[in-house]
């Protein structure tokens, strides 16, 4: 199960990391570009107001943080290939299914506490989109992703958790600008159908015939530390060795313990308002964008932009963090996410109060350029931190407890943004408030006492290396 380049072994883990990471590609290009259907959709009269559509995202980001530590518990017990695979064939035909919305049915409306009204069209879109799309991401996620190659690196475990995480930016990158062409050369139900065959076609295939759960199942241990004769081969399997059954301070056999420690609460609560300040940007960006006057197709593309720096962040960020103190490089990036907002809400609110133009553009892109360094970088970082803190014994529930923080975080915030948009007829106030939060991520993730929990701390290799690199 390993192939061969030259004399070296090509570790079976990088296909893994390979095939994680393409399954991330189209999840979340499919079900986190709905930014750009929202304009067309809204055109077709699928919504009444940005309140009702803002609602079904919300409940959708909501279903997904309630669902994520379900389908963490269901990858402890059965594994990630199973998981990740039922999930891809859930998601894709759901993905498709949303080509359906506002084609069928009687149109009724109820009120929903006043903001805005309930038609046949929005209770398909809570119902595919909110439900049963969202569960299915939550099995094709960071989650499952990061708790499978977990268990497959130890030393190298930072960048093959941001290699694989890379794969998010991509489907942005990608698949959003993709969707948004379709949209603009055909019609957005076609687009919708085009990113489901993305995923039943492609993703599923790659992991049923890849993905596997552990090194064991394919003869091999993490990070591919065989004694394989050589001096070097000898040396990674010595150290291998050595740090068999040695256990962080913090770690133990029920999950239910972890949640009694500050640096589960630190990360969590960090990672509730990355939810804030990601999601809404997913969903309030591009609209944003046009409502500026920029056109769709360049929001679009600045959006995608994000996305691809998002890659080039994250594997820096990866390769740093094999290297560096864990904990500061997070606090390092929720800071710098935080410069981003300051400058995506700048132009609008110094024409607001002094009547000063600054053309948008400017912090369209600045935000983009800011942002997409900053956006992805946070996940590996959370999860590499989890396991090295608490194991990898329970490493999916645990990872789907802080995801659950950061999509309530998320949901919240997408909701509150449509909310205010319809009272004040702008961004520029629920974006300013995302941002303001990013303040206390950065001190929660900066308190993390990484040296006293971490495993990397906890043998006197991983020590001396860590103490040399600080």
């Amino acid at each position: 199960m390993f192939q061969v380049l030259g004399d070296k072994r090509i570790f079976y883990g990088w296909f893994v990391v390979a095939a994680g990471s393409f399954a991330l590609f189209v999840s979340m290009g499919a079900r986190n570009g709905f930014g750009v259907f929202i304009n067309p959709m809204e055109a077709d009269a699928i919504w009444e107001s940005r309140a009702a559509i803002s609602a079904v995202i919300g409940l959708g980001t909501l279903v997904n943080a309630l669902t994520q530590p379900f389908l963490g518990s269901l990858y402890d017990k059965y594994g990630g290939r199973v998981v990740i695979s039922a999930s891809l064939l859930l998601l894709g035909t759901s993905t498709i299914t949303m080509a359906l919305a506002g084609t069928y049915g009687p149109e009724f409306s109820v009120s929903v506490l006043g903001l805005f009204d309930l038609t046949n069209s929005l209770l398909f879109m809570l119902i595919i989109y909110s439900v049963v799309m969202s569960t299915a991401s939550s099995g094709v996620s960071l989650v499952t992703v990061h708790a499978m190659l977990s268990k497959w690196f130890h030393h190298k475990r930072g960048m093959a958790l941001s290699v694989a995480t890379a794969g998010t930016s991509a489907g942005g990158l990608l698949l959003t600008p993709f969707a948004s062409f379709l949209i603009l050369s055909s019609h957005w139900r076609f687009a919708w159908i085009a990113l489901g065959a993305f995923v039943i076609f492609l993703a599923l295939p790659i992991a049923l015939l890849i993905l596997r759960d552990s090194p064991d199942q394919v003869g091999d241990v993490p990070d591919g530390d065989q004694d394989d004769g050589t001096d070097e081969g000898r040396q990674r399997a010595a150290q291998r060795q050595a740090a068999v059954g040695q256990k962080t301070p913090l770690e133990t056999t029920v999950w239910q313990d972890s949640l009694r420690s500050p640096p589960f609460w630190q990360l969590s609560g960090a990672y509730f308002v990355c939810g804030v300040t990601t999601i809404i940007i997913s969903a309030h960006y591009v609209p944003f964008a046009i409502d500026l006057g920029i056109t769709p197709g360049v929001a679009a593309l600045a959006f995608g932009f994000m996305q691809g720096l998002n890659a080039v962040g994250v594997i820096v960020v990866g390769f740093l963090s094999d290297r560096f103190s864990r904990k500061n490089l997070l606090g390092t990036i929720y800071f710098i996410r935080f410069l981003a907002y300051v400058m995506l809400v700048t132009p609008g609110f110094m024409m607001m109060l002094w009547g000063f133009s600054i053309p948008p553009s400017i912090g369209i892109w600045s935000f983009a350029v800011l942002a997409g360094m900053s956006w992805i970088a946070t996940p590996p970082l959370t999860s590499s931190l989890t396991a090295d803190i608490y194991g990898v014994r329970n490493i999916g529930t645990l990872n789907g407890l802080s995801t659950m923080s950061h999509q309530i975080g998320g949901s919240l915030s997408v909701f509150m943004a449509g909310v205010l948009y319809d009272i004040t007829g702008s961004y520029e106030f629920p974006f300013a408030i995302a941002g303001l939060f990013l303040l206390g991520a950065t001190l929660a993730s900066f308190s993390v006492n990484e040296r006293k929990f971490s495993i990397r701390y906890q043998t006197p290799r991983a020590a001396a290396a860590s103490a040399e690199a600080d």
